[in-house]
């Protein structure tokens, strides 16, 4: 069978899922770092701007850039009300189109394990901020099942379907992390778990809306009838509903900040 790729191809259908999730670990990634008013931020690898629009709400930054490598994802992040004054490009993490020193803060959000080279993106991110300036990016622990579509992929995974990886998925771990940023030379490294509860109005809301993330759709919609339905039943076996119905889980992610040699 040939390689997967997980394509980002729908704004709107990432916002259902992921935008929800990603405000919800950002807020608390926020509340971590305790950011100073006034900073030049850098969104690296921003995807439909859930977090740069989080970002300029609790921030009250002066400036946002955000770059991402997928044109569809940027289009929506640019029609968002609330991140009007933030600037998006199409670009790669691995090669910023921006100066050294050229910003306060730098922000990886959930998006450090789709860079072919973590190395070079962290780098790059510690060479645009200036001396004392921040490095931080939190991410899906996802080897460790964290992450927010654990509930489907890892039903998927028992029954023989393999479901697309990102390219650098071991950059989710904590100790990956750690290594990552004392190679780019950062300093004054703090690291954070963060366990987020989402809550669905029940069980097809649940389904329908995970079944839109680019990891699982394609798998699930290569499935005959028979296998989606015993996929469903086992899923919804291993999560139930509460009393009224309601679904409720949660996800975890890594988070890792550190400081701009001065």
């Amino acid at each position: 069978m040939p390689e997967q790729k997980i394509r980002f191809e729908d704004g709107a259908s990432y916002e259902r899922m992921m935008g929800t999730w990603s405000r919800l670990a950002g807020s608390e990634f926020l509340d971590w770092l305790r950011p100073q008013p006034g900073l030049r931020w850098i969104d690296v690898g921003c995807g439909n701007g859930a977090f740069t629009e989080l970002l300029i709400e609790r921030c009250s930054p002066t400036e946002v850039q955000g770059l991402d490598p997928a044109g569809a994802q940027l289009a929506f992040a640019r029609a968002r009300p609330g991140a009007r004054m933030a600037e998006f490009h199409q670009g790669d993490a691995m090669a910023l189109p921006f100066p050294a020193k050229r910003f306060d803060a730098a922000v990886m959000a959930l998006a450090i394990f789709y860079v072919p080279e973590p190395g070079t993106g962290v780098a790059e991110m510690a060479r645009v901020v200036a001396p004392s300036g921040t490095v931080a990016a939190y991410v899906w622990d996802t080897t460790n099942g964290g992450s927010p579509v654990a509930p489907i992929q890892t039903r998927l995974r028992e029954m023989g379907f393999a479901t697309p990886a990102p390219p650098s998925l071991s950059a989710s771990r904590m100790e990956a992390l750690l290594d990552l940023w004392h190679g780019a030379g950062l300093h004054e490294i703090q690291t954070r778990e963060i366990v987020v509860t989402r809550t669905f109005m029940d069980f097809d809301d649940f389904w329908t809306t995970t079944l839109t993330m680019p990891n699982i759709s394609p798998v699930v919609a290569a499935m005959t009838p028979a296998h989606v339905r015993q996929l469903r039943a086992t899923v919804q076996q291993h999560l139930p509903a509460g009393g009224d119905g309601r679904i409720s889980y949660s996800a975890r992610a890594n988070a890792i900040m550190g400081r701009v040699a001065g």
